[in-house]
């Protein structure tokens, strides 16, 4: 196994590990146990695991998209499912009360509402 295919493994590893924890603190929220030690340690960890998570694509879009390479660029399955989930955590994760505040359409919106 060379040392892509192991990273590829390791992001996919993370990406188990996050969703693992994700499913622990949703259980816990169901269970209304999400201000005991245990629950505060899975968001850590999730969080950690997230961030993890979006570094280590960050790089691999670094390596994949270098300008100073003219190697072609090999796509394989996990690779491209990697970066289609890489989309949706940045959809799902982005500021958006951020954007919805500041944009004068949902301002313009909102006023009519009122």
């Amino acid at each position: 196994m060379n040392s892509f295919n192991m990273y590829i493994s390791l992001i996919f590893l993370v990406k188990v590990i996050f969703i693992i924890l994700a499913i622990i603190h949703i259980y816990d929220k169901i269970k209304g146990q999400t201000n005991t030690p245990k629950d505060k340690n899975v968001v850590f960890w999730k969080d950690r695991m997230e961030f993890i998570f979006i570094i280590m694509m960050s790089l691999l879009l670094i390596y994949l998209f270098n300008p100073r390479y003219n190697k072609p660029i090999v796509l394989d399955y996990e690779t491209k499912l990697l970066l289609f989930l890489f989309g949706f955590i940045l959809i799902i994760t982005a500021k958006w009360k951020i954007f919805v505040k500041e944009s004068a359409l949902f301002q313009k919106i909102q006023h009519s509402l009122n």
